[in-house]
């Protein structure tokens, strides 16, 4: 009997010992990167289908791609994807209040108005939802760059043109950085866009992101407002 509570004594008092040891180095480690990952700014960008890899492979998106381009070129930057298939202006506009606390970014991107027009939405209702958006942003102390779109053309003249100046609108207004056409230089190519004809491929998403650098980049490099 005395053997037996010895044994198990020992096993108690290895079992002790190995948990308290085991664990500190990896839960340590754990906490320093994540803690490091935490440190740095953020950069949010909400948009729609287009910033959310819709039928893309995962990782594959444009938004991805700025990601991997920050983290290699040491930046510390962190990129966080709010984008939602299917959003429009309105879900935007309600969702951001709640990131901006979350995330407290230094850089807003917003990718936008596609599928409110794509509903045929009021253009009015759309450039209040991006000017409320941009302000929001900019009252919580980020810098924020505004991204159009085009939509097909049988939706009519008159619109699609109303709808391409909104954006041009908005980010004059608000004094925002604006991307005027995220599809720049193959809006055309055919070839380029999966078999909807509206979403870009695989393919097409490095071209996305450098038309968005061009104009992104000064912003990260400016010294923050508070």
């Amino acid at each position: 009997m005395p053997r037996i509570f010895l044994i198990r004594s020992a096993l108690a008092a290895l079992w002790a010992l190995l948990s308290c040891l085991a664990p500190v180095p990896l839960t340590a480690a754990v906490a320093a990167e994540a803690g490091k990952a935490a440190a740095g700014p953020v950069l949010l960008v909400l948009g729609d289908s287009l910033s959310a890899e819709y039928g893309l492979p995962r990782g594959t998106g444009w938004v991805q791609l700025l990601a991997d381009r920050l983290r290699d070129s040491g930046s510390d930057y962190r990129v966080v994807n709010a984008s939602i298939s299917g959003e429009t202006t309105s879900g935007g506009r309600t969702r951001l209040p709640g990131l901006l606390e979350q995330h407290r970014p230094r850089v807003v991107v917003i990718e936008l108005g596609a599928n409110d027009a794509l509903r045929g939405l009021p253009l009015n209702l759309v450039k209040d939802n991006l000017n409320a958006m941009v302000r929001q942003s900019q009252a919580a102390g980020a810098r924020v760059l505004v991204i159009g779109m085009r939509i097909p053309p049988n939706y009519g003249r008159d619109y699609t043109e109303r709808y391409v100046a909104t954006y041009s609108e908005v980010a004059r207004e608000r004094k925002a950085a604006l991307v005027p056409l995220l599809v720049e230089g193959f809006a055309e190519s055919f070839e380029y866009f999966q078999s909807d004809r509206i979403h870009p491929t695989a393919q097409a998403q490095p071209m996305m992101l450098e038309t968005v650098w061009r104009v992104l980049r000064p912003l990260l490099a400016e010294r923050p407002k508070r």
